[in-house]
């Protein structure tokens, strides 16, 4: 799938990666239209309650709710944002070539849509159960006249995780950006519940895949590249309950600062965005204790959680050459949270 690199963008007045009036008008529409957007319920407002809203920036009390590992996009209550209808590019990646992990949903399929329309070429990468929400996301990324490559599959994997840079390269033509966003997250109250399997599994996802893809990609990666990795508020705020979680991200800070001098050398910048409570399928397929759900996000100094959408910026602009002289730092994207 591809077509000509977007090339017409509304004028620099506007803030980048921020919707335009016009965009706005339409995001505020979207599902039922004469109800509040990211609320399901009637003139009361009442937060959450129908699938076919979808969350705007707005403060949601989603419904008490539970998905199976590793959960969907098109099954959260409310929907998320992504900036299907409110991103606007400004051609700041054409010409570059990524790939993202845990591209279908959440983060990474903000992030996917947020460089398409920049004008990257992307392919994505996501487990085989997701593939209903990676056609939906690419289905938007096709709009953006980009080329579209599909590579499902689960970084447990040795084979898949191991080959996956080299096809996606080839399949692109290069790479030019890798973003290591997929990510496992469980809640477990105690320790004493926590399982070798859990915690290998989660590390292998969260961690060990981010070396053997970041190993792989530097053998394509030019001069002037970059990788990009999703850490976390959870690195430095450790929720008890997301224990191999947190610990996952902890190791993801580290390996960002040192990977980011040794990649330099070779003139490749590596950083990391650390996003806080942001609405994604993670929360709802044991990422967070059911009961929370309605309150989640309200701790932070905005009062609320985030959207998928609020968080692609930060990827765009470290995977742009406005970025060129950033490496090895961290972009905090929590509402407001304390962090060194």
């Amino acid at each position: 799938m591809s077509g000509d690199q977007q090339k017409n963008h509304p004028d620099h007045t506007e803030p980048v990666g921020t919707p335009n009036d016009e965009s706005r008008a339409h995001a505020s529409t979207h599902g039922e239209h004469n109800e509040p957007v990211g609320t399901g319920g009637g003139g009361n407002g009442e937060p959450g309650l129908h699938r076919s809203h979808r969350a705007g920036r707005e403060r949601i009390s989603p419904p008490e709710q539970r998905q199976p590992e590793p959960g969907l996009d098109s099954e959260l209550i409310p929907l998320a944002d992504h900036g299907e209808h409110s991103y606007t590019g400004r051609g700041r990646l054409i010409g570059k070539r990524a790939l993202v992990t845990g591209g279908d949903s959440g983060i990474g399929a903000a992030v996917a849509i947020a460089f398409a329309r920049e004008g990257a070429d992307v392919a994505l990468a996501y487990l085989p159960s997701e593939q209903s929400d990676a056609y939906t996301i690419a289905q938007v990324l096709d709009e953006a006249g980009v080329q579209v490559h599909h590579f499902p599959g689960d970084l447990r994997d040795r084979s898949y995780r191991d080959s996956l840079v080299q096809h996606a390269a080839q399949a692109l033509g290069g790479l030019d950006i890798l973003v290591n966003n997929a990510g496992k997250q469980i809640s477990v109250e105690s320790i004493k519940q926590l399982s070798d399997a859990q915690v290998e599994a989660t590390f292998d996802v969260n961690i060990l895949a981010m070396f053997a893809l970041s190993r792989d990609a530097l053998e394509y990666i030019p001069h002037g590249g970059s990788i990009i990795n999703t850490t976390s508020i959870q690195a430095f705020d450790p929720s008890s309950h997301l224990l191999d979680y947190a610990a996952t991200k902890g190791a993801i800070s580290n390996f960002t600062k040192g990977l980011a001098a040794q990649a330099a050398e070779q003139g490749v910048r590596v950083n990391a965005v650390a996003p806080g409570p942001i609405w994604t399928p993670l929360q709802p397929s044991d990422g967070q204790p059911i009961e929370a759900l309605p309150s989640f996000g309200h701790d932070t100094w905005l009062g609320r959680a985030g959207q998928p959408v609020e968080v692609a910026p930060a990827y765009v602009f470290l995977a742009s050459d406005e970025a060129s002289y950033i490496v090895g730092s961290t972009i905090h994207v929590n509402g407001g949270k304390n962090q060194p």
